[in-house]
């Protein structure tokens, strides 16, 4: 008499058929998360302009820009409508890098001017809150109770930390081009903003690390800030904003 089979080949089965389906969600959101990262890629090619382009043709250089964004929105539904149908922190890992890039991408957008509309005119210093970056994108942000495609909190600051990094620049790029009220005009926004940092408890250890470089950017641009007085070229305003302090 043979001896009976101790395991059911039919559970094999059963593991390369969910194997089989995990590969193609993955291969679905790579999918997905590549045509964010290159509609990204293209809209952060086009806000690069702004280290060589007068605040006074902003009004021409925003609408390409924006016109960059519609793509992301769209990739971002798209990938959100996917994605919303499998376990989030099963994939979350894949998209989380590109979520960061669009968000800088808006903010930065939004903070030079753009994006605004006819009941909310932009303007230059506007800082999205997460629930506006969240509405412009079309999905939720922090989810606590439901499993779905979100923006999370830990995205939206890293977002803005990488804004910092490129106003800090464009501080310096922007006294090139004679504009030295936009370089002071950077330098408040991110001690603001380094302000608030400092008031979160951060846990997480990337997002820690990235928040405690906001402090050079906050150095850089008041060095240029400090260069401007000495030669008695700072904006009226901020003079006389100086001499208050």
């Amino acid at each position: 008499m043979a001896p009976a089979a101790l395991i059911d080949p039919a559970l094999f089965d059963q593991l390369k058929t969910n194997i089989e389906q995990d590969t193609e969600i993955r291969k679905e959101i790579e999918r997905l998360v590549d045509d964010l990262s290159q509609n990204v890629s293209y809209t952060q090619g086009l806000l690069s302009r702004i280290h060589s382009t007068p605040r006074a043709k902003y009004s021409t250089l925003l609408p390409q820009v924006e016109e960059g964004i519609r793509k992301e929105i769209e990739s971002v539904a798209a990938l959100g409508k996917f994605a919303s149908g499998h376990p989030y922190f099963k994939y979350n890992y894949k998209w989380t890098r590109p979520m960061q890039d669009a968000i800088s991408t808006v903010a930065l957008c939004a903070w030079l001017g753009g994006l605004g509309t006819e009941t909310k005119p932009g303007e230059v210093g506007r800082l999205l809150k997460l629930e506006e970056v969240g509405e412009l994108f079309g999905v939720p942000v922090n989810l606590k109770d439901k499993d779905a495609f979100h923006i999370t909190i830990e995205e939206y600051l890293l977002g803005l930390i990488t804004i910092v990094d490129e106003l800090s620049r464009l501080a310096m790029n922007s006294v090139t081009l004679g504009d030295n009220e936009m370089a002071v005009q950077i330098s408040g926004f991110i001690k603001d903003l380094h302000a608030g940092f400092q008031v979160l408890n951060l846990k997480n250890d990337i997002l820690r690390k990235r928040a405690d470089s906001i402090k050079y950017s906050v150095k850089k641009v008041e060095d240029v800030v400090y260069d401007l007085s000495l030669r008695n070229l700072l904006p009226a305003k901020a003079e006389a904003t100086k001499m208050e302090e």
